[in-house]
């Protein structure tokens, strides 16, 4: 009996001791779930101030990382926050951070240049913000100063439009209209290959709407086996493919089947979908400055400009590519992650495999909108 009292006095005492501890010397991880309101790391380097500064942002700890940036008297805290997420709902509205690099560039003994390269994770994948800090030295720690984006300041104005525009009524439930509504738009698939890459095989093509009125549009694939004409999976376009098409636009598509080798693939079954929707030609987005760069690195690049009065929320760029024939090479795209203001141009590059790009000649460039209350096309 004593000895079972010594042992439970022993393991509270034991655990006291861990708590007291823990408490007292926490370590970097613990800091980091629990949220801790201080610096995770001394600030003893300018390396150390921004990697501090990205943990705060990647916990979504606003007030903290404002209250840490030596030039916080120069903007409000909602001014910061608007700047990293948007001042209009677009892509960030509901992002995290993913995760962030930091890069040196250069010191001195009281300032120094710190690129943070922020990883953004939204609904349609990473989404990249690189910032080149000034660092500056307060006493024995350093502090970071937040580059402020300059926002464009448009002057009143009116601007006129004129766009074509389809409304669709369907039949109501005391109309007599016989048994049907007006029928879905004729779409067709007008190219498609099949390729196969590192991580699997891929569908690419593009879908041509030839109706007279608008068109909502997927595309799905099912890849059939080779020994006995059996499905093997059926994949969609879900996010490379421009969802709403005008009367005679074509927009590409790609799928993919992540680890399925091309050699198990018989045949492969497409069907296209389309349903009428309503729709307008409104808000134009304008292609400017559109290059195609050549290996290494190739792209395409260039601005968007927001023709229209209204604020787009999110902009999709599909680009196209063929080689000298005019053959399909790949399909590629980019999320502008913040939204378009009108008369603003905003930049976007879109990244071409290092080896298709020898084979690529020409593009073509196609931009789908998504704005409060709807997709454009």
């Amino acid at each position: 009996m004593n000895r079972g009292r010594f042992l439970a006095v022993l393991l509270g005492g034991a655990t006291v001791l861990l708590i007291a501890i823990g408490t007292l010397w926490p370590s970097k991880s613990a800091a980091i779930y629990a949220g801790s309101g201080g610096f995770l790391e001394s600030a003893a380097t300018p390396e150390a101030a921004v990697r501090n500064l990205g943990e705060e942002l990647r916990e979504s700890a606003w007030q903290r990382a404002y209250d840490g940036l030596a030039n916080k008297t120069q903007f409000t805290e909602q001014k910061f926050v608007y700047d990293l997420m948007g001042y209009y709902p677009n892509l960030r509205t509901y992002a995290t951070v993913d995760k962030y690099e930091v890069r040196p560039l250069r010191a001195s003994a009281t300032d120094a240049e710190v690129e943070l390269k922020i990883y953004w994770a939204t609904v349609v994948g990473p989404a990249p913000d690189t910032r080149v800090l000034r660092v500056v030295k307060n006493g024995n720690v350093w502090q970071p100063e937040w580059p402020m984006e300059k926002q464009p300041l448009l002057p009143p104005q009116v601007i006129p439009v004129n766009y074509l525009r389809w409304d669709v009524i369907y039949r109501g439930a005391g109309d007599d209209w016989g048994a049907q509504d007006v029928e879905s738009p004729h779409v067709r698939i007008v190219d498609m290959h099949p390729v196969e890459r590192a991580d699997g095989v891929v569908i690419m093509g593009e879908l041509l709407n030839e109706d007279v009125v608008p068109a909502a549009v997927s595309v799905n694939a099912t890849l059939l086996s080779k020994k006995d004409q059996s499905p093997i999976a059926t994949e969609g376009s879900f996010d490379k493919i421009s969802h709403l098409l005008l009367p005679k636009q074509v927009t590409p598509f790609l799928i993919r089947f992540p680890n399925v080798s091309l050699s198990e693939v018989g045949s492969i079954r497409m069907t296209p979908f389309s349903s009428l929707v309503s729709a307008s030609a409104d808000p134009v987005i304008e292609i400017q400055d559109e290059h195609l760069n050549p290996a290494p690195d190739a792209s395409v690049t260039g601005q968007l400009t927001n023709q229209s009065g209204q604020i787009v929320n999110v902009a999709h760029v599909l680009g196209t590519f063929y080689d000298k024939s005019g053959n399909l090479v790949w399909v590629a795209d980019q999320y502008v992650d913040r939204a378009l203001l009108p008369q603003t141009p905003v930049p976007f590059d879109i990244h071409i495999p290092e080896d298709l790009a020898r084979k690529v000649s020409t593009e073509r460039t196609v931009v789908a909108t998504y704005v409060s209350g709807g997709a454009r096309g």
